[in-house]
């Protein structure tokens, strides 16, 4: 965590990842806010009492947590998949904001053999010493790429001749059905337990799917859901 004005703007002349940038909301900083458009960190307006929380220190308005993970370009990151020979496997996460399910999430995909995962600029976890300690330390061996668009992601992945499937429980096409084909190259979108997917991007995925629940309960958590998703596409990509 990094506080105070100058503190901040050394911060982000250094070139270091910014995870979030916190700036209470009547504070006005033209150096600031020039460098973090030109980090492409996106300014979160929070009320004074949110910094308050943050830190009892003289944070003078404005707050940064530095990332714990070095981001990635996505670009990069299927370069290195096709150099490889691999078949793309990603996993896009809308709006996770709880730590450790994020932390979670991350252990069972790259347990899973996920490549990448890619989070928005903006309305994500943040990736701190306790999603690092949830992950196991997966988030030290696998890509987290941070995309101010999802929606643009997507766009960027069909073009690039990846299948991108939503997992939603709006969906009317179950997981296990026998015409789903996850061999192929693949991107698994999910959302928030709060919200699920966003409207935007759900228009714009190749499909959509959803898990079979079977009891009274209406939802799985969305680490026990994604380990679920992520091993059927295991189990057909080990079927040859």
């Amino acid at each position: 965590m990094v506080y105070g004005i100058q503190s901040v703007i050394e911060t982000l002349r250094s070139g270091q990842q910014i995870d979030k940038l916190y700036m209470e909301k009547s504070l006005s900083n033209a150096d600031i806010q020039n460098l973090a458009f030109q980090n492409r960190v996106t300014i979160q307006r929070v009320p004074v009492e949110k910094l308050d929380r943050l830190t009892r220190k003289n944070h003078q308005g404005v707050v940064c947590l530095v990332a714990a993970v070095q981001y990635v370009k996505l670009s990069n990151v299927m370069a290195d998949v096709h150099e490889r020979g691999e078949v793309p496997f990603l996993l896009l996460l809308d709006r996770i904001t709880d730590v450790r399910n994020f932390g979670a999430i991350a252990r069972t995909a790259e347990c899973a053999g996920v490549q990448c995962i890619v989070i928005p600029g903006k309305g994500s976890a943040a990736i701190n010493s306790d999603a690092m300690k949830t992950s196991s330390g997966a988030l030290n061996h696998i890509s987290v790429c941070r995309e101010f668009s999802l929606v643009d992601t997507v766009s960027y992945l069909q073009k690039s001749g990846v299948q991108v499937l939503a997992c939603t429980e709006k969906s009317h096409r179950d997981l296990y059905t026998l015409s789903n084909d996850f061999k192929g190259p693949l991107a698994i979108v999910m959302g928030s337990e709060e919200d699920g997917i966003s409207p935007d991007i759900l228009r714009v995925v190749d499909g959509h799917v959803k898990i079979p629940l079977l009891g009274e309960v209406g939802s799985l958590n969305v680490s026990v859901a994604t380990g679920v998703v992520l091993y059927e596409v295991v189990r057909q990509r080990s079927e040859g």
